[in-house]
């Protein structure tokens, strides 16, 4: 057979290459530009409604004649809002009534939505926000005993709004109605119209926001714990420390004790269970039959026993480095003593008790 293989044409090839390849990018381009449409997407939406709770209360005064763009310039300066223009963008599709002029109290971080509502509500007549400040370690019925005493308000009111199931932290356990501990001390600035539900609604959504800002769950799982149990332990510290540089060492004393494993016995988790105020913890105390007593129960209690603020909250995440297992009241302050070895210990409790600060 004579057969003759024709020459290889190289031009050939690369036409045949270059013309596949227009195919792929064409497909990128697409690919890019979806990507591209849905990042701004998202974008806009985290204009129109924020994440996390709102902030401090912000007054916001209407001008006679201000039009919609001219408001939400003031809203962004202020910065209730983020985009002046996906404001304006929002209330050409949403539609909006003119705005009467004068006063109004909004919330940094303020979804657009609830913006407009409060705008269509009209102005307030010379009214001041209702304040409520929430001290650390507060349980939920003292909580509540604070809400109870804004005018309009009912303790037992808020009480039901946390039991109903209603409200929930991203961080409770499922099935847990329980909100105790998952209400963020500090002072709210709240409008006359908010009612209990929404005043828990806030607390509860700035303590979501606050141990999100904190990555509990970074944290909780770098510790061996889950993030409810970290606030569990935030409680524990929040109850137990008297003087702030004592937040760290005692967070470690819990750490270490549960990896012993070795029981907690804090006397923070006694006058919980027993549910009446009480300055100290007598030994007859100690015997009480619940799941929070730590003296006889192993490893944590089934939920916190106290609101923690952020400082211990912080403490709970990145606690002290140290093999303590104990600590001792020392100072009149509320100091505490650390210690390692049972020598330690009772060299501190007798000096305690030298001082009346121990029985």
């Amino acid at each position: 057979m004579n057969d003759v293989m024709a020459p290889y044409d190289i031009d050939d090839d690369r036409d045949y290459r270059e013309g596949a390849r227009w195919p792929l990018i064409l497909l990128g381009g697409f690919v890019a530009l979806l990507l591209a449409v849905g990042a701004v997407f998202i974008w806009v939406q985290r204009q129109i409604n924020p994440p996390g709770a709102p902030g401090a209360a912000v007054e916001l005064r209407v001008e006679k004649g201000m039009s919609m763009g001219d408001i939400g310039k003031v809203l962004e300066e202020k910065g209730v809002i983020t985009s002046a223009t996906v404001f304006k963008l929002y209330v050409r599709m949403n539609g909006a009534d003119p705005v009467e002029a004068g006063d109004y109290t909004l919330h940094k971080n303020e979804s657009m939505g609830t913006v407009l509502k409060v705008l269509a509500g009209g102005a307030r007549s010379n009214e001041t926000p209702v304040v409520l400040t929430v001290p650390e370690g507060l349980t939920l019925k003292e909580v509540a005993a604070k809400v109870g005493e804004l005018p309009g308000r009912s303790a037992d009111k808020f009480l039901q709004a946390a039991a109903s199931g209603e409200i929930r932290s991203r961080y409770q356990p499922e099935g847990s109605t329980n909100l105790e501990g998952l209400t963020l001390p500090e002072t709210y600035f709240l409008r006359t119209t908010d009612d209990e539900t929404a005043i828990l609604r806030r607390m509860v959504e700035t303590f979501d926001k606050t141990v999100t800002d904190l990555d509990i769950e970074r944290a909780a799982a770098r510790l061996k714990v889950t993030p409810y149990q970290a606030v569990i332990i935030a409680s524990l510290i929040e109850r137990e420390a008297k003087v702030p540089e004592d937040r760290g060492p005692i967070a470690r004393v819990i750490y270490n004790r549960l990896a012993v494993p070795m029981r907690l016995q804090i006397d923070a988790t006694v006058l919980y269970a027993l549910g009446k105020p009480q300055d100290y913890v007598l030994f007859s105390d100690r015997d009480i039959n619940s799941p929070y007593n730590t003296y006889k129960i192993d490893g944590l209690p089934p939920g916190p026993i106290a609101a923690p603020g952020k400082a211990s909250l912080d403490a709970a995440l990145s606690p002290a480095t140290g093999t303590w297992i104990y600590y001792v009241l020392i100072e009149a302050n509320g100091k505490h003593a650390f210690a390692t070895t049972d020598a330690e210990f009772a060299r501190y409790l007798a000096e305690a008790r030298r001082k009346g600060l121990a029985g």
